[in-house]
Order: structure tokens, then C-alpha cells, then sequence
């Protein structure tokens, strides 16, 4: 069975067509209806139901095409593990970082790997702690930054921990006090980050421990536009108290969240088990120094 085979048949499905996968393969339609066909005759059954609406996995389809996600993220990581031979003088780490608090605690980070090895390629992918876990099992990055609690089939590394900050207009009627706890907002609209971004779950299953739930006014995944819609009294928003620390005077007021079930504790994780690339242990070293050293990041 040809990893290339399994490889397109993988990324058809991902891209819901033969057309998108085969721009993104920089192939053509019928190359890729053709390892297609080859596959589903060395498998002996039909793998994709071929519907106009797009292509859709069969029952055998649906197990060739789990396996094939294992196998080709087996072959990358002997790929690495290969590559990694040659030392920390070549090499690629892939990182997945949620745009909320990335650029404030990965930043120095940054710098100083770069300082470190820079004949190392660093390569990011950007998205929510959710669509990170799902692109870090299919072993498409080497670590995702993600929300605590983490699955049981992925390793971790706690980074950083902080209360939450409800952000309020001036003129809300909490706007005055030193703390809230989350029944305190049950009467208000909240503004949530888009769907895959974890905190979402750690607020709305605060609110329903609390017995109500939750009223969404917005959801959006720019943090600027959320704040902008808290200060125009649209409803609540919540970042954590070190993003909040660093918003520029006026907008919404901060208020701390007395609710510890709902911190904000960030992870460094990694596939369980799975090949670390020497630059890949490089970073988790680092991060270790950086993160529980004594001189704390920022």
C-alpha cells in the first residue's frame, strides 16, 4: 500500500473533494482520481461514495482512512527521528498556538530558540486550543498550547496560570466591585470567543455549575473586537488577568473573576508517546526552563 495513495485518499476527505485536494497537492483531478481507484483496488471495496454534494466515506473508507491518519503520522515521525540525526544544526519544529495570550508568553520564547539554533525552522499554525488538539493527533504539529484539563492520550506540560477578568462597560452596575463570581453574570449577555476556542467550555460549563445558562450576545475570534464590544456595554468578555493587565487605558472595566475552577491554565502538549525531534525536545527543554524556572515568563 503506497504512502502517496493513502496520503491523497487522506486529503480528499480533509478537503470534502477531488478538485480542492488536488489544488492543494498541486496535482490535477484525474491524477488523484486515479490513486484513488488504485487504493480502493488494493483494498477490494469501495472507499468514497462519489455525490454530487462531495465525496463521503463508506464504512470501509471510514477505517482506511483512520489507519492512514496513523500510518502517515508514523512516517513523518520516522522522518524526524531520521532528519534528527544530522543534530540541532537543520530540522523543523511545528508549533499550533491559540491566538489568546500567544503573542505575550511565546514571543521571548521565541527569541531566544532563534538565538539558540537558528538553522532550526520554526513553523506555526494558528487556530483555536480545539482544532489545535485535532491537527496535533493527526501529527500535523509537534506541540499545540492548550487548555487544562488535557485528554488522557495526550502528554502536557503546565505553562502558566491565571484567574480570569470579566470585562464590564463603565456603567455596569458590577462595574464597582473588587470581585464577581460567574452567578453574579447570570442575568448578563456574554461575549465568547468562536467555537474551538476551549475557554468557551470553561465558561459555559462554570455557568451551568452555577444553574443557569449563559445568554451569548457575540461570538468572534479577534480578542481587540470582543474588548471594543464589552466597552460599548454589548455584554461581558473575559481574558485572562495577564492580557488584561496589558490593554491600553479606557475600554471596559476588569473585574476579577473569584471563580478558580475557571482559571486559565495553558499547557504545552504533545501526542503520547509519540517521536520528539531533537529540536522538538529543544523547545519542551526551554519551556521547562522558561516556565518553572524561578525567573518567571513575562
Amino acid at each position: 500500500m503506497e504512502f502517496k495513495n493513502l496520503r491523497i485518499f487522506v486529503e480528499v476527505v480533509r478537503r470534502h473533494g477531488f478538485t480542492a485536494a488536488a489544488n492543494a497537492l498541486g496535482s490535477t483531478q484525474s491524477a488523484v482520481s486515479k490513486s484513488i481507484r488504485q487504493l480502493e483496488d488494493e483494498v477490494g471495496s469501495t472507499l468514497l461514495d462519489r455525490l454530487a454534494q462531495g465525496p463521503t466515506l463508506t464504512a470501509v473508507g471510514e477505517v482506511v482512512y483512520r489507519r492512514a491518519q496513523r500510518l502517515l503520522a508514523e512516517r513523518d515521525d520516522l522522518g524526524a527521528e531520521l532528519d534528527a540525526l544530522r543534530g540541532l544544526k537543520r530540522g523543523v519544529l511545528r508549533l499550533g498556538l491559540p491566538p489568546l495570550g500567544s503573542g505575550v508568553l511565546f514571543a521571548p520564547l521565541f527569541a531566544k530558540f532563534r538565538q539558540l539554533y537558528p538553522g532550526v525552522e520554526i513553523r506555526l499554525a494558528e487556530h483555536g486550543s480545539d482544532r489545535l488538539e485535532e491537527i496535533l493527533r493527526r501529527g500535523e504539529i509537534d506541540f499545540a498550547a492548550s487548555l487544562m484539563p488535557i485528554e488522557e492520550d495526550l502528554e502536557w506540560l503546565e505553562l502558566r496560570r491565571e484567574p480570569l477578568m470579566a470585562l464590564l462597560p463603565a456603567g455596569h452596575p458590577l462595574a464597582a466591585r473588587a470581585s464577581l463570581t460567574i452567578k453574579d453574570l447570570h442575568d448578563s449577555p456574554l461575549l465568547l470567543f468562536e467555537r474551538g476556542f476551549a475557554l468557551n467550555r470553561v465558561i459555559v460549563a462554570s455557568c451551568r455549575r452555577a444553574g443557569f445558562e449563559p445568554k451569548i450576545a457575540a461570538l468572534s475570534s479577534q480578542i481587540d473586537f470582543i474588548v471594543e464590544l464589552a466597552g460599548a456595554g454589548l455584554g461581558v468578555a473575559f481574558l485572562p488577568r495577564l492580557l488584561d493587565q496589558r490593554r491600553p487605558p479606557g475600554g471596559p472595566v476588569g473585574i476579577l473573576l473569584d471563580e478558580p475552577e475557571m482559571d486559565w491554565r495553558l499547557a504545552l502538549v504533545w501526542r503520547g508517546g509519540a517521536y520528539l525531534s531533537d529540536a522538538a525536545q529543544a523547545w519542551l527543554s526551554l519551556s521547562r526552563e522558561a516556565f518553572h524556572s524561578g525567573d518567571r515568563l513575562p
